[in-house]
């Protein structure tokens, strides 16, 4: 690793970042930093040149945004391998390598580059530690196909925790793994099939992959608008078996809480006209003001609610565990037709998770999560108000991973979403509530470091002030 010793002039009028940007960029375009080569830390090329830590992130971040440099976890800020475009020079007769299809901290291309990500969000260490158990003494378990309904051992562990973390009562015969809610919720479309149930209703605006799954299997589906208190219940269908979707403690994207009133009044529906609850509780434990608000299904005492949950929101994104507790009849249901299908879910990765619960780790990290997204959220709230007064107002939730953003704009939700992936940052359109003169969009605030997360607000927040400045000259 080569020191950088930067010759800034005094008669330069851009800003010391820039310098530092165009300096490194020239360098590594010319070919004399060459691919893969290893950078200064963001303290150490401070020191030398006599300048700020955060003048030289900034820099660095940007060179990681336009993929000129990546970042290794623990390791540093390297050369980005792809600048050149070529495929390599170890492979033969046009065949890829290993190392080439799986780089170490970047993708193939600038475009495709993964979004910045906060490195320290999950404790690896951990899971390391539980998966080696799983080779060294649970190896004979891997050459047994999984159970369709799950692994036993990671059954018991969630039927446990959302006892004692969400006021969920169930069994471990009536929890359902699979690789993702999309899945098993094609898993409920069938076993309500069974029962003579084609019809499904959900909130809108709301959760659209949910709704396309619904589409695609073939359901008679009824959009019910969505209220500050939730879901309209007096435009919920009667005098017909249906499923109901929705988010009660934490509705997407608006962030409405259904009062336990209304959540009385919903079971009373399902009881009334022989129907089915299904409440998606994806990240409800992560709430930052008062106690998680408990679960839905702990107030049915008739069997009305089916429970989804994901591990994917507060592990890491590539973990696609999800489950589901279904009420004892439809488990009844669900044990005639599962043999007809597989488990899509890694067994080892089950076993792996039972053994990070059982160890204590989820609950601990879980702790750890709320109090970094509670900042990150802070954070979020802050810096558009104090940058986007009039322009942009982050409504808050006080609770799960995103925020819903109300930009006054007339450019498409998608574009203004392409301006925050631009640098960094991970935004969806809600093109239900986008108007001619105001979009909407959903911002996933905990993907980036919190001190980050305030440089890349402020560079988001400037780049759409530039592109409205452009619109009306």
């Amino acid at each position: 690793m080569r020191s950088i010793i930067f010759d800034f002039a005094d008669n330069n009028d851009q800003n010391l970042y820039i310098q530092i940007f165009d300096y490194i960029k020239a360098k590594i375009l010319s070919g004399e930093f060459e691919l893969g080569m290893k950078l200064p830390s963001l303290r150490q090329l401070a020191k030398e040149n006599g300048i700020s830590v955060t003048t030289v992130e900034t820099a660095y971040n940007q060179l990681l945004v336009e993929g000129y440099i990546e970042s290794r976890p623990k390791s540093g800020y390297y050369v980005s391998d792809d600048i050149s475009g070529a495929v390599g020079n170890g492979s033969e007769e046009g065949e890829l390598t290993l190392d080439e299809l799986l780089p170490p901290e970047s993708t193939k291309t600038v475009k495709e580059r993964s979004l910045i990500y906060d490195e320290e969000s999950f404790e690896f260490s951990k899971w390391k530690k539980c998966m080696s158990k799983v080779f060294n003494e649970y190896a004979y378990a891997l050459q047994s196909e999984a159970d369709v309904q799950g692994e036993a051992a990671l059954r018991y562990e969630i039927a446990k925790y959302l006892y004692a973390g969400r006021g969920v009562k169930c069994s471990p015969d009536q929890v359902v793994i699979g690789a993702g809610s999309q899945q098993l919720t094609t898993h409920l479309i069938r076993i309500l099939r069974e029962l003579g149930i084609s019809n499904a209703a959900m909130e809108s605006p709301g959760y659209g992959p949910v709704r396309e799954i619904f589409k695609d299997e073939g359901v008679s589906l009824s959009n019910i608008p969505v209220q500050d208190n939730g879901i309209t219940i007096e435009r919920l269908p009667v005098n017909m078996r249906s499923l109901v979707y929705v988010n009660p403690s934490n509705q997407f994207p608006s962030g409405a809480v259904m009062p336990i009133g209304r959540r009385y009044e919903l079971i009373k529906w399902a009881e009334d006209n022989d129907s089915y609850i299904l409440e998606d509780d994806y990240d409800s434990e992560l709430r930052y003001f008062g106690k998680p608000i408990p679960a839905l299904q702990g107030l049915d005492r008739s069997g009305r609610v089916v429970y989804l949950g994901s591990f994917s929101s507060t592990l890491f994104a590539s973990i696609k565990i999800s489950y589901m507790v279904l009420p004892k009849e439809l488990v009844e249901v669900f044990d005639r037709i599962k043999s007809k299908y597989s488990q899509t879910c890694s067994k080892a990765e089950q076993i792996c998770l039972a053994l990070y619960m059982d160890n204590g780790y989820y609950y601990r990290h879980i702790k750890k999560c709320r109090k970094r997204n509670a900042e990150k959220l802070h954070t979020t709230m802050e810096m558009f108000k104090e940058y986007g007064e009039g322009l942009i107002e982050a409504l808050d939730s006080k609770s799960g991973l995103a925020v819903m953003l109300r930009i006054k704009a007339p450019v498409p939700a998608e574009q203004l979403c392409q301006v925050g992936k631009d640098v960094g940052l991970m935004m969806n359109p809600v093109t239900d509530l986008c108007t001619e003169d105001e979009q909407v969009v959903y911002f996933y605030f905990y993907r980036v470091s919190e001190p980050l997360l305030r440089l890349l607000i402020k560079m988001f927040v400037g780049n759409i002030k530039k592109g409205m400045r452009n619109i009306n000259a």
